[in-house]
C-alpha cells in the first residue's frame, strides 16, 4: 500500500474532508463507478481519494442545475450579490485553509497562493458592486421615433459550465463562477484531478454563504470524459487551459451552437527599453517570470533587451534571480515553489535541455533539486535561444525565460509579435507615453508598462483575455459578466403594426420612407 503524503494539513480531519467530498456531484452514479488521486508536489506521495464521476452524472448534475436555475435568476441582482459578498467575508476570514489546501495539491508558494485570495476577493467585490450596471437595460433608438421605443436587456444563458486548470484552482475556478452566478446562471464546474478540495472547500464555503445546493455542481474526473460531456449537455463553456484543449472544446461546443469563452496558452514577451530603469525591471522581470514557479498562463518567458542595455540588465536579472528563494513550506518563507508535478518537471527540463544541446547558454539555474523537493526546478536564465529550440516559442509553463537582444523598438516589437499566442506582454520604459504607443502596436490581449504580470490582471474593471492562440473572449470588466448573458431587443409600438396603414397606396408610403431618409441624412442623424 502506498504511503500517503505526509503534508495533509492538520485542521484537515477525516470529518472535515467528508464534508467536503459531498459536495462532488454524483447524482446518476453514486460515486460507485471510483475516485481519483492528486499527487503531492512536496513529496510526491498521494493526496485523499475523491469520487470520480461519469457522463452520466454530468447529465444529471446539469439536470439539477437546470431546475435550479429559474429561481435563482428571479431573485433581485442585490440578493444574489447578497450571498457572494458574505462568502467573500468568508473566504477573507478563513483564508489559511484554503492557502493549505492549494499548496498541499498544487505546490505553490505561499505568498502566489494568496494571491488567489486576492484577486478574487477583488473580482467578487467588483461584481456584486458593478454587475447590476453592466447587464441593466439599455435603452435604444427605436426603428420609428415617437410612436415606437426599443430596449436591450439581458438575459441569463442557463446553465454554465467551467473548465478551471490546476494553476490557479481558486481564482480560475471561482473567479470566472461569480460573475455567472450574479448574471443569474446556474453553474456546473469541473475540478481538476490535480486540485478538487481547493474547489470542493470554495463549494462548502458558498454553502455556508446562503447558495442554494443546486445552483453550483462540481463535478471531479478525467478532462476527456467528464469534460466533453459537460461540453455537450451545458448552454455555455467557460474553458481555460491549454491552447492544444481549447481547439477541441471550440469544436465541439461550435458543433450544439453554443458560445465559449477560452482563455489559452502564452508566450508571453518582456520588453526592455534602451531608457528603462534596469533594477526594476530586472526586479520585476524575476517576479513575472518565477511566480508560481512559471506555472501561470501570463507569466513572462521572453525578455526582449535593447542591445545598449543588455549587459547591464543581464546582470542586475541574474542578482535578481539569486536572490529568489526555492523551497518548500506552509509559511512565506520562500518565493518560488517546486512545479506541479512529474509531467510538469519532465517538460521544463526537456525545454532546458533540448536548448543547451543545441548551443544556448544557460546563465543562471537549469536543473532540477531534487534535494529540495521532487518538483524543484531553479529559476533558470537563458542566453542564445534560437529558432530550431523548442524553448524558443514553444509555451513551457516553467521557472524559464530567454534572452533576446533587440537593436531598437520596432526589432523588439517585432520579436515580440512572433509566434501564434498572445495573451499578455510588459513594457519597461522611463517613458511612459512612448512605451503606450508602442503597446498598440503588440499582438497581446494586455500589456503591462513597468510592471511584469499582475497589474492588468489585477484591475478587474478592465477586460482579460487572449488574441490568436491565446484564445477568444475576456473575463473581468463589462464583458467578464455580459458574455454569461444574451442580448434581447424588446420593441415596442404605440401604433399597433409598422407599415402602410390600411386603405393608402404602398407606393406613398415608400415615397414617405425615402423622403425620411434624405431628410436624416442632410440631418446627420444616423
Amino acid at each position: 500500500m502506498t504511503a500517503a503524503s505526509a503534508h495533509r494539513p492538520a485542521w484537515l480531519s477525516d470529518a472535515r474532508l467528508a464534508s467536503l467530498r459531498r459536495w462532488v456531484a454524483v447524482p446518476a452514479s453514486g460515486g460507485s463507478k471510483g475516485t481519483t488521486t492528486a499527487i503531492a508536489p512536496y513529496d510526491a506521495l498521494p493526496t485523499v481519494e475523491v469520487p470520480a464521476g461519469i457522463p452520466d452524472d454530468v447529465e444529471a448534475a446539469v439536470t439539477l442545475a437546470r431546475a435550479a436555475q429559474e429561481p435563482w435568476a428571479r431573485l433581485s441582482y442585490a440578493a444574489r450579490a447578497e450571498v457572494l459578498l458574505r462568502f467573500h467575508d468568508l473566504l477573507v476570514q478563513r483564508q489559511d485553509e484554503v492557502l493549505d489546501l492549494i499548496q498541499w495539491e498544487m505546490g505553490k508558494a505561499r505568498f502566489h497562493a494568496w494571491q488567489e485570495v486576492l484577486l478574487l476577493g477583488t473580482v467578487t467585490r467588483h461584481y456584486t458592486r458593478h454587475g447590476q450596471t453592466y447587464l441593466e437595460d439599455r435603452p435604444v433608438r427605436p426603428a420609428v421615433p415617437v410612436v415606437t421605443r426599443a430596449r436591450e436587456v439581458r438575459l441569463p444563458k442557463g446553465v454554465v459550465g467551467i473548465v478551471s486548470p490546476w494553476n490557479y484552482p481558486l481564482y480560475l475556478g471561482v473567479g470566472d463562477l461569480v460573475p455567472a452566478l450574479l448574471a443569474g446562471n446556474t453553474v456546473v464546474s469541473k475540478a481538476d484531478q490535480q486540485t478538487p478540495l481547493s474547489l470542493l472547500w470554495a463549494r462548502a464555503l458558498m454553502a455556508e454563504a446562503g447558495l442554494p445546493e443546486n445552483v453550483w455542481q462540481v463535478v471531479c474526473g478525467d478532462g476527456p470524459t467528464i469534460g466533453t460531456a459537460l461540453v455537450d449537455a451545458v448552454d455555455y463553456l467557460c474553458f481555460t487551459g491549454s491552447t492544444a484543449t481549447g481547439r477541441l472544446v471550440a469544436e465541439r461546443a461550435a458543433r450544439r451552437l453554443i458560445g465559449t469563452s477560452l482563455e489559452l496558452g502564452g508566450k508571453n514577451p518582456l520588453i526592455v527599453r534602451a531608457d528603462a530603469d534596469l533594477q526594476l525591471a530586472a526586479r520585476g522581470t524575476a517576479e513575472a517570470a518565477f511566480a508560481n514557479s512559471g506555472q501561470m498562463c501570463i507569466h513572462i518567458e521572453r525578455v526582449i533587451v535593447h542591445q545598449d542595455v543588455y549587459e547591464a540588465f543581464a546582470e542586475a536579472l541574474l542578482a535578481a534571480t539569486s536572490g529568489q528563494r526555492l523551497g518548500q513550506g506552509f509559511d512565506y518563507s520562500y518565493d518560488v515553489g517546486p512545479l506541479a508535478g512529474q509531467a510538469q518537471l519532465d517538460r521544463v527540463d526537456a525545454h532546458v535541455r533540448d536548448a543547451v544541446a543545441k548551443g544556448a547558454t544557460v546563465l543562471a539555474g537549469g536543473r532540477a533539486r531534487p534535494d529540495i523537493g521532487p518538483y524543484a526546478y531553479q529559476p533558470t536564465v537563458l542566453a542564445g535561444v534560437t529558432d530550431d529550440m523548442a524553448v524558443c516559442l514553444g509555451e513551457t509553463f516553467g521557472p524559464v525565460i530567454a534572452l533576446h537582444r533587440a537593436t531598437d523598438d520596432d526589432a523588439a516589437i517585432a520579436v515580440a509579435n512572433r509566434g501564434r499566442h498572445g495573451l499578455s506582454a510588459s513594457i519597461f520604459s522611463a517613458n511612459t507615453a512612448e512605451a503606450e504607443a508602442m503597446a498598440r502596436r503588440i499582438r497581446s490581449g494586455a500589456v503591462n508598462i513597468n510592471d511584469g504580470a499582475g497589474l492588468a490582471i489585477g484591475t478587474v474593471e478592465a477586460p482579460m483575455g487572449g488574441r490568436g492562440d491565446s484564445g477568444l473572449g475576456r473575463r473581468h470588466g463589462p464583458e467578464g459578466i455580459r458574455r454569461f448573458t444574451d442580448a434581447q431587443t424588446v420593441a415596442v409600438s404605440r401604433l399597433g403594426p409598422v407599415g402602410p396603414p390600411p386603405g393608402r397606396p404602398v407606393e406613398s408610403f415608400v415615397a414617405l420612407g425615402n423622403r425620411q431618409l434624405r431628410l436624416l441624412r442632410r440631418l446627420g442623424i444616423r
